[in-house]
């Protein structure tokens, strides 16, 4: 429960400062100081105080605890507390290119909410349209920092947006830009190109637009439409001869501004330079990978942190005999850069293989490993026996914490069905080999990893941290709900 009454927590980390303060998982922060605290946010905001005094709701009862002299101030609501989501403000737009409205019936609920919340944009980096927000929610932003915000523009011609959002009612986006920028809040951008609407000179005039309010438009992605085959509009998909052209500008402009300032600024998602069937930049020319997790510099950051691994140093400790067959997967884009991979594993004697799995779930058109459901995977290894192997499921396929794909098939439905033994691998370099590790050494236990986002943090002092996924591309996820936040668009690779 996070509203007007307060913040419900629910979990407490046992032996540390919070425990000792006094705070009980089912606690309800109610106040910090002379503040009313509305979400995890304000908790953030008003806890950092230097001296300040909790008030909680445990059950019937009022309590007041203390905050003065703490040890790991900045740490005590973020590492040591989770608390309930709060309820997530939806969505009011049309979108022509709506991901949502692109999904077929019977999966799982919570996918079919379309989340438009400036708190999830600042929290853990959703895309927002800027379009439901009300003075009161302005004023917050100013006034607790809430930067960086991540903003889905799209076109500053407001009549092009407007038939994009299909919300005539929607405020011209740059007239939202410019009070952030006056206000000092940094935002990241991403334009979703549609092949007839918004590319060619539409485009360029919009990446000229909001570069205008560099350093606040801290960087500017570039993202081709995502289509699938339930789409009920007429779009047209992103071709070879559009994709360069797109790059031609993107690439352009991004010399302009590097040459300038020192950096790019705008970049150009990894699926545009598959379908353009184009080499990708070096990795430097991604400058900070500011937009890692909208599919920019994805695949160029993976091959990079592959080609550093030193693979000999993690496979001399293998047994010598090396007869167990391992099996993975990914999405068609992806899949060309993951063998490679995989070739040189095989020339260390490691019996792996990948498979592409075509999405018959989506559309053969949508080519991202995150979307690729169970009965998928299944109908691609059935055709291809690997019974008594062992399976690396990446875990972008997977949602957060649950062990469950698209369409509700499980981790367990998996070994059942196709007879394997599944590990579940963190989705890098590093995370593939360690899976090879535990397949050759099954009495050893399986490597932790988080599966959840990292805590936000201090909204007064840091911006938040943004998960990554750096070998199979999933739609952004929320730590609110795994769900929330999956893209109206998939540009991811």
């Amino acid at each position: 429960m996070s509203n007007s009454k307060g913040v419900e927590i629910e979990t407490v980390r046992p032996g540390f400062e919070a425990e000792a303060l006094g705070f009980r998982p089912g606690d309800v922060i109610v106040s910090i100081g002379d503040n009313t605290v509305r979400d995890i946010i304000d908790v953030l905001y008003y806890g950092s105080e230097p001296t300040a005094t909790a008030k909680i709701r445990r059950g019937k009862r009022v309590l007041n605890i203390e905050l003065k002299g703490l040890t790991e101030r900045d740490n005590i609501f973020t590492g040591q507390m989770t608390f309930r989501p709060f309820k997530v403000m939806t969505c009011k737009n049309n979108c022509l290119f709506c991901f949502v409205s692109q999904l077929p019936k019977g999966l799982r609920k919570s996918l079919y909410v379309k989340d438009e919340d400036y708190r999830l944009s600042f929290l853990y980096g959703s895309y927002i349209t800027l379009t439901n927000l009300t003075e009161q929610d302005k004023k917050r932003i100013i006034t607790q920092r809430l930067s960086p915000l991540y903003i889905s523009v799209h076109a500053t011609d407001q009549d092009k947006r407007i038939q994009m959002l299909g919300n005539p009612n929607a405020p011209p986006i740059l007239d939202e830009i410019k009070y952030l920028a006056r206000h000092r809040i940094r935002m990241h951008t991403q334009i979703v190109v549609c092949p007839g609407i918004n590319d060619g000179s539409t485009l360029e005039r919009t990446i000229k637009d909001l570069y205008r309010f560099y350093p606040y438009v801290m960087s500017i992605a570039v993202v081709p439409v995502g289509l699938t085959a339930h789409r009920r509009r007429k779009l047209k998909g992103f071709d070879k001869a559009l994709a360069i052209d797109t790059l031609r500008i993107v690439e352009g402009l991004q010399r302009r501004f590097r040459k300038r300032h020192g950096e790019g600024i705008v970049y150009a998602a990894d699926e545009l330079y598959i379908k353009a069937n184009r080499p990708f930049p070096d990795l430097s020319q991604y400058d900070e990978l500011p937009q890692l997790e909208n599919g920019v510099g994805m695949v160029p950051l993976f091959m990079h942190r592959a080609k550093e691994l030193k693979i000999k140093r993690y496979l001399s400790g293998l047994p010598t005999s090396r007869v167990k067959r391992i099996v993975t997967f990914t999405g068609t884009s992806f899949y060309p850069f993951l063998k490679e991979y995989i070739s040189r594993l095989q020339d260390y004697g490691i019996n792996i293989e990948v498979h592409q799995v075509i999405n018959n779930l989506l559309g053969e058109s949508v080519t991202v490993a995150g979307l690729i459901s169970g009965r998928d995977v299944i109908k691609t290894l059935t055709e291809q026996p690997i019974e008594d192997a062992t399976l690396l499921i990446p875990e972008v396929c997977l949602k957060e914490g649950e062990g469950l794909f698209l369409d509700d098939v499980t981790v367990q439905d998996i070994e059942e069905i196709l007879k394997v033994r599944a590990i579940v691998i963190p989705s890098t370099p590093k995370g593939l080999i360690e899976g090879v590790l535990q397949a050759y050494t099954p009495d050893q236990p399986a490597p932790t990893h988080p599966t959840n986002p990292p805590p936000p943090t201090q909204p007064t002092r840091h911006h938040p941290t943004r998960p990554t996924n750096t070998i199979h591309t999933r739609p952004t996820e929320t730590a609110q709900n795994s769900d929330l936040g999956i893209l109206k668009q998939f540009p991811l690779p």
